[in-house]
């Protein structure tokens, strides 16, 4: 149950109908389950915010790498599959890495956090070594997809959910900070990727990514600490949230946004190379460019969602994105490519840093953050499963690019309807209030 939200130093605007059945703005003020308002700042607090970072380095920032994998798969180790099918391989690592949340958050509000980190450890580690030695397409889904998704499923709520507790007023730049993780992850991880084929194959440039990860996600499990007590584990499902409208319309729209952003991200490379940027190298760079921009694409929006809220920051982001997408279906050149790879990864950059906040905004009970985290990430992930396949056989289907980017483009205008109903929802019928 959420409990109701306390009066004092004004962090969030929610509305709730009164007696006279009229839409006032209540005051809803983010607390630990202690009742103590987050210190927001300190040292300990900042080195909450490099842990997150770290973690998000190595669970978005792999998942935004997949674009380099799909190309060398395509072209060399698995060059008799179809482009759907390799998909099918990141599809499921992103779907696990949101999925697993369904269990990560409610064992971190039980305070297992230790555990998380180091399960997720193992695993992803694990996961790439066994990467870098695969030769069969099974091989490389059990390694790559099932091991990796799992060991960044137990990493990714705690990088969020710990943030609340430490801050408020700061809340969104902390949180975008952190999310920017994934970011530098999806820039520097394709640079290795690809810098290190040609010199030393397939299987070492993995193991390199694999030692890289370990050595990071180690930060986290020195610096990471909870702050709020523990809770016991009531349940994987807090099912009042479903009677929630806010909920169910925020649950729906980010849905919507995970099927469309992946498209892109598989396929930037494919197409560029038969649209302009044939037998060019900086096409195989795409993928490193479009999330070069979302290091900016993250960290704005966390700005400005400080004047005019999370929910407006967010809705003005899918808009663009929106536009960014349906723009891809005139590109044809070089420099057009690469523009689209930067507007397209700067936009869609709100996509993971402002979800959580959104979230937290209309949650008055910081304690169940992590499981409602977790039921939405469940959503999410099937949605993140099933978007890069479906538009792969799109364009199997019908042999052209049209179809794919049109699927895409409309996803994100359904994304950008229910963040509109979700502002009303929240804030009625005002126009000049934060949300």
């Amino acid at each position: 149950m959420i409990k109701p939200p306390r009066q004092s130093d004004i962090l969030e605007n929610r509305v709730a109908p009164s007696d006279q059945n009229e839409n006032k703005i209540e005051i809803a003020e983010a607390v630990d389950s202690d009742g103590v308002i987050p210190p927001d700042g300190g040292l300990v607090a900042w080195l909450q915010v490099i842990g997150g970072f770290a973690l998000l380095f190595n669970t978005w920032g792999m998942i935004n790498t997949f674009g380099v994998f799909q190309t060398y798969y395509e072209t060399d180790l698995l060059r008799h599959m179809s482009p759907s099918a390799i998909s099918w391989i990141g599809s499921l690592q992103s779907f696990l890495l949101l999925a697993v949340g369904v269990f990560s958050g409610p064992l971190y509000d039980a305070g297992y956090l230790r555990f998380l980190l180091c399960s997720g450890l193992m695993l992803a580690t694990l996961g790439m070594m066994m990467t870098s030695i695969c030769k069969e397409y099974w091989q490389v889904m059990l390694a790559q997809a099932v091991c990796i998704g799992i060991g960044t499923g137990c990493l990714y709520i705690p990088s969020v959910a710990i943030i609340p507790q430490y801050f408020s007023k700061r809340k969104a730049l902390a949180l975008g900070i952190v999310t920017s993780g994934s970011s530098f992850g999806g820039v520097i991880y394709p640079l290795m990727f690809q810098g290190l084929l040609p010199r030393v194959g397939f299987g070492w440039a993995t193991r390199i990514m694999g030692f890289t990860s370990f050595a990071t996600i180690s930060i986290s499990l020195v610096v990471l600490r909870r702050r709020t007590a523990a809770v016991e584990i009531r349940s994987l499902l807090d099912l009042q949230a479903f009677r929630e409208p806010p909920y169910v319309l925020y649950c729906i729209g980010i849905c919507l946004s995970y099927v469309a952003f992946f498209v892109p991200i598989f396929y930037l490379q494919t197409y560029a190379l038969s649209h302009g940027l044939e037998g060019q190298t900086v096409a195989l760079y795409l993928v490193a460019i479009l999330n070069a921009a979302s290091v900016l694409g993250r960290l704005t929006p966390s700005l400005i969602a400080n004047r005019i809220g999370p929910v407006h920051t967010f809705l003005i982001s899918i808009v663009l994105a929106a536009i960014t997408e349906f723009g891809w279906i005139n590109t044809n050149s070089g420099p057009g490519n690469i523009a689209f790879a930067a507007f397209f990864g700067f936009f869609t950059g709100s996509i993971v840093a402002l979800p959580a906040v959104v979230l937290t905004s209309f949650t008055s009970d910081l304690s169940r953050l992590g499981t409602r985290l977790g039921m939405s990430s469940v959503f999410n992930g099937l949605a993140s499963l099933i978007g890069a396949p479906i538009g792969g056989a799109i364009l199997g289907a019908t042999g052209n690019w049209l179809g794919v980017q049109l699927f895409a483009g409309f996803l994100f205008v359904g994304t950008a309807i229910f963040i509109t109903a979700l502002r009303f929802v929240l804030t009625g019928k005002k126009l000049a209030v934060k949300a």
